[in-house]
């Protein structure tokens, strides 16, 4: 854990005791994965009880549901703003996208490892809410590709594939960045823009 960025997801000035909780949950499962895990790990990093915690949260899926949800509106949010304020070219609003998806990478790294690795643990109905709303996220890339495919920016002749993919490289840095390496967030964003666009066989301009 030491090694990586901060796990901190929600501010603790928003609903307290419900943040520390979501917090020590997310530093729990990522240095020990769901399985490894126990509420009583959760409820002794947030400094709380173990019954107080089962007051929030009734089990650890419902907990892993949680922080995924929280991580992906986080994630939507940063997107949204960023190809707003990007202009008309779809090329540069898919650069913005990129930038910013590695931004959250890097700010929260923790929350994104475990959202790649974890999520194959949920069921049910909160699978299918926390799968909703990655696929928000998703379909602003597969949205800005089509745009850019439609209006001659982007030449590949696999625009569905190759905005997946993007997202996969992102996603990916997770499991390999380090605070204080060779590159820093800005321009580990920047490489990644250019890698998307390149992958997109994108016109210059």
């Amino acid at each position: 854990m030491n090694e990586r960025s901060s796990p901190t997801l929600i501010p603790d000035t928003a609903r307290a005791g419900e943040a520390a909780i979501l917090n020590a949950a997310l530093e729990a499962f990522g240095d020990k994965g769901f399985y490894g895990a126990s509420m009583r790990d959760v409820a002794r990093g947030a400094k709380t009880s173990l019954s107080n915690l089962y007051n929030y949260f009734p089990s650890k899926s419902d907990l892993l549901a949680a922080v995924l949800r929280m991580a992906n509106d986080e994630l939507l949010n940063r997107i949204q703003q960023a190809v707003r304020g990007a202009g008309r070219r779809q090329a540069d609003r898919l650069s913005a996208a990129v930038r910013a998806h590695v931004g959250f990478v890097v700010d929260h790294q923790v929350a994104s490892l475990v959202a790649l690795s974890e999520i194959r643990y949920l069921t049910g109905a909160a699978r299918k809410r926390v799968v909703a709303a990655r696929d928000s996220t998703q379909g602003i890339y597969e949205e800005l590709v089509a745009a850019g495919a439609t209006a001659g920016e982007f030449r590949t002749p696999y625009p569905d594939d190759a905005a997946r993919n993007i997202v996969s490289m992102v996603s990916a840095i997770s499991t390999w960045y380090r605070p204080g390496g060779r590159l820093s967030a800005e321009e580990l964003g920047n490489q990644h823009a250019r890698f998307a666009l390149a992958l997109l066989e994108a016109t210059p301009g």
